[in-house]
């Protein structure tokens, strides 16, 4: 509006009188008050319903985001660790001497003497006793003399021979006498010959008054003493076993049965036998180290080796009977000793192990449940193997890379969704390998 249509209105506004002003004036005052009060009170309005609404949809909200995350329960995992290469059996045995040998008389006396007791070490060639045999004697005595008679009768034979051969050529002999003398000659050396394998039959056994170590050893028994009757072979023998002192008890004068003059043994190398369960015996080959305790060597290991097997199972115990050589220089081992065998056996496919507490138990057979990527679970049917209380075997169902709920709900369903979270409740952290099980094989 220009200058001078405002200065019009003024004027015009002048000439209406002053009464018209003052009626005007309250109506524009209440209609701005009304205003006003319509618009502080549709701030406080909104104020109001600002602080109290959204705190609402808040909380609202936070319990909806609670509700869903109590719905998905909180799970641990852990990943099966893998079970050592080698494996350790343990199976118990008696310890045996390398070389072990009763030593029985070969022939028939009275005990002359004996020179080493029991615990006394020999070699090979030693005299242990000597056997008085006066029967044995005196038919040495006849041998000979049937030697010189029959060597005799040849040097007759030979020259009467000789003699008729050499009238021969004349009509003083008949050849019928010829051909006798020179028969008689060839069956007089026969029986030289006869007279000389008796003879040297009975030196023989009369060789055998004198016993002899057949071996470097120990004398473990010494069942004879002085005076005492032994028979030959090893079913004969009036005497009896010597007690642990080495004194000869004279008691027993009657017993019959099998009689050792003594009892040997060669301990610089002593050897075990074990019964491995069918379930080793693949892995039982000879070369397979062991270890050995016996007792009364608290902390001593002793170390053994599998020489050789039965390569046949026992049909009554389904076991493969296992030899295991010990060295044994200083002879701290003694034959018929309690041992335990440890075995370490190779495992050509390491089996996992896992937890007890991760396994359950459902009408259906045995199972852990595994999650995957997307975090939902799954039921997994395993196959166990040895179980050692806190730890158990999985063979089959398992890989090293599954991650597997520890102390899963019994309520758990297949592809369920769960909530990974640590040890302490925390959520796991991307990127984060679970908690494995404790590693190794317990001893």
């Amino acid at each position: 509006m220009s200058e001078t249509e405002k200065q019009a209105t003024s004027a015009q506004a002048a000439s209406s009188g002053a009464p018209q002003k003052h009626s005007l004036e309250p109506t524009r005052q209440a209609i701005r008050r009304t205003v006003t009060i319509v618009v502080v009170l549709f701030v406080v309005a909104v104020v109001v319903a600002i602080t109290g609404i959204i705190p609402r949809m808040h909380a609202r909200a936070a319990l909806r985001q609670q509700t869903d995350s109590m719905a998905v329960p909180d799970v641990a995992v852990i990943t099966p660790q893998m079970g050592q290469p080698m494996q350790e059996v343990l199976l118990p045995g008696t310890i045996q001497a390398y070389t072990d040998a009763p030593i029985f008389a070969r022939t028939n006396g009275y005990v002359k003497t004996w020179t080493h007791d029991i615990g006394a070490h020999v070699h090979k060639g030693e005299l242990l006793a000597v056997i008085e045999t006066p029967e044995l004697d005196r038919q040495v005595d006849e041998a000979r003399a049937n030697l010189i008679t029959a060597k005799a009768n040849l040097g007759l034979a030979h020259v009467t021979a000789q003699r008729y051969q050499g009238l021969s050529g004349t009509d003083a002999v008949s050849k019928q006498s010829i051909d006798t003398a020179t028969q008689t000659e060839s069956a007089s050396v026969a029986s030289v010959a006869v007279a000389q394998q008796s003879l040297n039959q009975l030196l023989e056994m009369q060789s055998f008054e004198r016993v002899y170590a057949p071996f470097d050893g120990v004398i473990t028994a010494r069942n004879i003493d002085v005076g005492q009757l032994v028979d030959s072979g090893s079913n004969g023998g009036t005497g009896s076993s010597s007690n642990p002192g080495g004194n000869i008890s004279t008691a027993a004068t009657g017993m019959n049965g099998p009689q050792e003059l003594f009892h040997m043994s060669s301990m610089d190398t002593v050897r075990i036998f074990v019964n491995v369960p069918g379930v080793y015996v693949s892995e039982a080959r000879p070369g397979v180290k062991t270890n050995i305790d016996v007792p009364g060597y608290a902390g001593r290991v002793f170390k053994g080796t599998i020489v050789r097997t039965a390569n046949a199972i026992d049909l009554n115990t389904r076991t493969l009977m296992v030899e295991v050589d010990i060295p044994n220089p200083k002879h701290e081992l003694l034959p018929g000793a309690y041992g335990q065998v440890h075995l370490q056996l190779p495992i050509a496919h390491p089996a996992l192990i896992i937890p007890v507490d991760t396994m359950l138990f459902r009408s259906e057979g045995l199972r852990v449940v595994t999650v995957d990527a997307q975090n939902h679970a799954h039921l997994q049917v395993i196959t166990v193997g040895r179980d050692w209380g806190t730890r158990i075997e999985v063979l089959s169902g398992l890989t090293p890379q599954d991650r597997v709920i520890n102390n899963p709900p019994d309520s758990i369903t297949e592809n369920e969704a769960v909530h990974v979270v640590d040890v302490d409740g925390k959520p796991e952290q991307k990127g984060a390998s679970p908690n494995s099980s404790d590693s190794g094989n317990p001893s």
